[in-house]
């Protein structure tokens, strides 16, 4: 007889923050800091990558120490004939788009750009609107992060105090 996995409860929610604020935390600290063994943290995460609730580590970069000076959200319009498959392959093939998701309202798809200046972003923008289907754009530059620990601002959430 086969059980389901077990729920995903309240230590398993401090591993995932400890985790989260620094993947680069070691079990040993996440365990002490929440009351269990590093061999006890480390069974949890394991589980918890085998049934995707962790599905990767990552490292946060500040985009303009890569030279990613101008970021932009771009809405994109299309023609019917667009269906998401064929927005992602499409995505897929521009650097600058860090993220891309389908929308609800009047635009169909979202871009998230980041490109080295203003210049760079012009020509990025003019390739996706000679794109097939792309019927409109309608452009927005970011000019500050009103939450800078966000990954979005190329920093980590800030950690949360430990009791």
């Amino acid at each position: 007889m086969t059980y389901p996995p077990p729920l995903f409860d309240d230590l398993d929610r401090k591993i995932v923050a400890a985790l989260v604020a620094n993947a680069r935390t070691s079990f040993t600290e996440i365990g002490a800091a929440i009351g269990l063994s590093a061999s006890a943290v480390k069974r949890r995460v394991d589980r918890m990558r085998e049934t995707d609730v962790i599905t990767g580590f990552t490292t946060t970069v500040r985009p303009a120490a890569l030279g990613w000076r101008t970021e932009a959200y771009v809405e994109v319009y299309c023609d019917s004939a667009a269906p998401p498959r064929r927005l992602a392959e499409v995505v897929r093939n521009y650097p600058e788009i860090i993220a891309a998701m389908t929308v609800t309202g009047g635009a169909d798809a979202l871009l998230h750009v980041m490109a080295t200046d203003v210049e760079h972003f012009e020509e990025v923008l003019e390739r996706i609107r000679a794109e097939p289907f792309v019927r409109q754009t309608i452009s927005y530059m970011v000019l500050s992060h009103l939450l800078t620990g966000s990954p979005e601002a190329g920093s980590a959430p800030p950690a949360t105090a430990t009791q």
